[in-house]
């Protein structure tokens, strides 16, 4: 009797850490395999140079640009190389990818339904940039919103949710970055500015983190295959398409490069960030000939410059799809 009542014990007490497991379970993914390449840093580094040099007026400095790529052209072997890519600039909206990929996985773990309004607040979000959409969908992705000054017990447990999704990308290999703030517009008030610590806890991303995130997504990598399809789609955007406004996220940034090229025919997907003091742009090319690149440009103290990054993608471009063209 002894013997069948210790089997049952541990059936019952294996069973219930193995529901525990299961109710706590957090994917750990692997990073995908990118491969550092020196001859693709020169063309990148070149690339910055050149754009510093034509644009002596503003006195760029280096310190000022980050930038990283990844050639997905060759399945077999994705390369990458960067230009400051671990140095921490403030997001601005490029961060509205990673609550992207946060909210599909959340949908993905059943820890929120989708409904039209959850879809619409998504669409908005990365389609139109909008900052109050994004502000609803980091509610639901954190469970917490605004509202009257918080004691410090309450502060922590508060703090503890804001930062959901900064332990998702954690879970990931994801590393360097902060991504606990909504996008502000104008002041933040209340819990939310206690919350954001005089600055300490503002957003903070690196463009090897963002162009990471961005690939895995081409790459039908992160959440599902289907879910990456998802988001892609949001991105798309036609540099071609009737110009309503300039700085808009297919006219302003990347978008520029490919009307310099004349690239009809090329596919583009981004996200762009644009603030007072920064111009980001985090983009994923694709020519019929075959080239696939992800490109993030980062820049600070110069937002009003519309050439640094499509001055950098250009001539990157140029020389990848002249190599990428010998190879044909």
């Amino acid at each position: 009797m002894k013997t069948l009542t210790a089997i049952i014990f541990c059936l019952v007490l294996c069973f219930g850490f193995a529901n525990a497991q299961n109710s706590t379970k957090i994917t750990i993914k692997k990073n995908t395999d990118f491969q550092h390449s020196p001859e693709l840093e020169t063309i990148l580094k070149n690339a910055v140079d050149e754009t510093i040099k034509k644009l002596t007026v503003e006195k760029i400095k280096s310190e000022e640009i980050a930038a990283t790529v990844i050639d997905l052209s060759d399945a077999e072997n994705f390369k990458t190389a960067n230009f400051n890519g671990e140095m921490k600039v403030y997001s601005a909206s490029v961060v509205k990818i990673y609550y992207l990929a946060a909210i599909h996985q959340w949908l993905e773990d059943g820890k929120t339904k989708l409904t039209p309004e959850l879809e619409r607040g998504i669409r908005d979000m990365i389609v139109d940039s909008s900052n109050d959409a994004t502000h609803y969908i980091f509610d639901v992705l954190t469970e917490t919103g605004g509202g009257a000054e918080l004691t410090t017990e309450e502060l922590e447990k508060y703090a503890f949710k804001r930062n959901a999704v900064n332990r998702y990308f954690q879970t990931l290999g994801y590393s360097n970055i902060n991504i606990n703030q909504k996008t502000y517009c104008e002041d933040i008030y209340g819990r939310e500015r206690q919350f954001w610590e005089g600055g300490k806890q503002r957003n903070m991303l690196t463009t090897n983190a963002t162009a990471r995130l961005l690939a895995e997504i081409t790459l039908g990598k992160m959440v599902s295959a289907e879910r990456s399809r998802k988001m892609l789609d949001l991105m798309k955007r036609n540099p071609f398409a009737p110009v309503k406004d300039e700085e808009d996220q297919a006219h302003g940034f990347t978008g520029i490069s490919f009307k310099e090229l004349n690239l009809k025919d090329a596919k583009l997907y981004s996200k762009a960030g644009w603030t007072s003091s920064t111009r980001h742009d985090a983009a994923y090319i694709e020519t019929p000939d075959g080239l696939k690149l992800v490109i993030v440009v980062f820049t600070q103290n110069h937002s009003k410059q519309r050439n640094i990054i499509p001055g950098i993608v250009t001539a990157v471009l140029k020389e990848l799809k002249s190599k990428h063209q010998r190879k044909m």
